[in-house]
């Protein structure tokens, strides 16, 4: 008999409610379950109650959902005052009845266990909450003390269970706060395995950096990353920045710009670096990276386009200062406002404070070239790991943007330097070795391209000069087969012809040899 063609099924995606937060409705393919409760929990300090909060002004503001938030911990003033700082202050949309704010008091102490035990009561406060504002969203923060008095496993669990089904019922998307519990992901050990999605939150400290992860640990008729996120909390609320959620679809331009130094440019198709492209230079100390990236920004200013400078190492004005005893002057265009260092120990925060700045910086002054001087220092604040994975956002979050970065990065074995950066000049679109070499009691500097995508490069390895009057790569000499450099270029000293040139100045012709 022939076979019949079956038609497939068609797959009904779960509806979803965005919630406004960079990176989370990346992660979790379009926002939390919509009509159904999800899970935040984690330990103290993590951010669960500004998640929560966020997720219902941003509802407000940008989906024209309003919401509901029923604290059990914190009053209604002390709610009000502590969003304000960050920049989420839940007064004003409650002022147009776009949000509702409600404090329940429940004290542990005071509770007696007697007779059965139902939420009858919350459940009419809650839906008087619910129709005063035509809620669409609801936060309830959080679900322990609203059980501290409860020992029975039994009826905790049923209770439980009815109030979720009760939240399903009034098709509103909710958000239910949960602390960490010792041995689960709560302190009951129920309320992941009833909620249609659960999201964890880690507050921890790892060599005395604090840092705050997020997961998804469960989505039900959703695909989700499941992987750790990095996240952080600042003046304008909560961010998380995972690897994925740039990834490499950004456009690319054929445009090119100066590097700064014409003989570099030279190297590089005598065009320069791409427009919108990432470069490290790599090399160790005292081979000239700051100098290179100088030129790099002092350029982009001479075409009057904005450069932001982030300094790890040395502050806004030293910079200035060093940068001007090779002829760099870049006080005018600080001036001027085309250049920006902003210089900070990479002890003062954690890499999600440093992503965090930068992204603020980059979203306020959209600057078209970008330094970051040197990423190597990030390590004494996160591992090598966690490094490479921030790196990867900040470029592909540049590459969108079209900006051009120059990233340099300290290399601990001048004899290998290509071995010691592997982990990050994957990422770069041009790479630039710089070597500080020892030869006949001298130090020479050398600048090589090891690789730059899409166009033609110079091989060769290029001694170059740092002095009052800026940065010179020299002319190439050979003698035997060999590649002369410092005092050895020096040394040699081929006779120019001079000879012909002063027979053509007197006229006469030169005889044949």
């Amino acid at each position: 008999m022939p076979k019949t063609a079956t038609r497939p099924a068609l797959v009904q995606p779960v509806a979803k409610s965005p919630t406004g937060i960079q990176g989370l409705d990346e992660i979790t393919g379009g926002g939390l379950p919509r009509g159904r409760p999800t899970l935040v929990c984690g330990g103290p300090g993590c951010g669960k109650t500004i998640l929560s909060m966020e997720f219902l002004i941003n509802g407000a503001r940008q989906f024209d959902e309003p919401g509901v938030f029923l604290s059990f911990e914190e009053s209604v003033e002390d709610l009000a005052v502590n969003f304000a700082s960050l920049g989420l202050d839940p007064r004003p949309l409650a002022a147009r009845k776009k949000l509702a704010l409600e404090y329940v008091r429940v004290e542990p102490s005071e509770i007696q266990e007697t007779g059965a035990y139902d939420l009858d009561g919350l459940f009419i406060r809650l839906e008087h909450a619910i129709d005063s504002v035509h809620a669409k969203r609801v936060v309830l923060d959080t679900i322990e003390t609203l059980f501290s008095g409860l020992s029975d496993t039994r009826v905790l669990r049923a209770e439980l269970r009815r109030l979720f089904n009760w939240l399903k019922t009034k098709g509103v998307t909710a958000i239910v706060t949960g602390e960490r519990g010792d041995g689960g992901m709560t302190r009951h050990g129920l309320e992941e395995y009833i909620t249609d999605c659960v999201i964890v939150l880690d507050h921890r400290v790892v060599d005395q950096n604090a840092t705050r992860r997020l997961r998804v640990v469960k989505y039900r008729g959703s695909t989700h990353g499941a992987n750790e996120s990095p996240f952080f909390i600042d003046e304008s609320g909560l961010s998380v920045l995972p690897i994925t959620s740039l990834g490499l679809q950004h456009r690319v331009s054929p445009g090119r710009l100066s590097t700064g130094v014409p003989d570099l440019d030279a190297m590089l198709g005598s065009k320069g670096y791409f427009r919108g492209s990432s470069i490290l230079a790599s090399g160790s100390a005292g081979t000239g990276k700051t100098s290179l990236a100088g030129y790099f920004a002092e350029a982009a200013c001479r075409r009057r386009e904005s450069a932001l400078y982030f300094a790890f190492e040395e502050s806004a004005a030293q910079i200035v200062r060093n940068l001007g005893s090779i002829g760099l002057n870049l006080e005018p265009w600080v001036r001027k406002g085309l250049l920006q260092v902003h210089a900070a120990r990479p002890t003062t925060s954690g890499l999600e404070g440093h992503l965090s700045a930068m992204h603020r910086l980059i979203e306020e002054r959209k600057p078209r070239v970008v330094v970051v001087d040197p990423i190597s220092n990030l390590i004494s604040v996160g591992t090598s790991l966690e490094v490479k994975a921030m790196l990867a956002r900040l470029i592909d979050f540049m590459k969108v943007k079209e900006m051009t970065a120059l990233f340099t990065s300290l290399t601990i074995d001048d004899a290998h330097p290509e071995g010691t950066d592997v982990g990050i000049s994957s990422f770069m679109d041009t790479w630039l070795v710089m070597r500080n070499l020892e030869v006949n009691g001298e130090r020479t500097r050398t600048l090589d391209v090891v690789k730059s995508r899409g166009m033609a490069h110079s091989n060769q390895v290029r001694e170059f000069v740092l002095t009052g009057e800026g940065l010179k790569l020299l002319d190439v000499v050979r003698h035997e087969g060999r590649v002369l450099i410092g005092s050895q270029r020096a040394a040699y000293a081929p006779v120019a012809p001079v000879a012909p040139v002063a027979r053509r100045s007197s006229g006469k012709r030169a005889p044949r040899p």
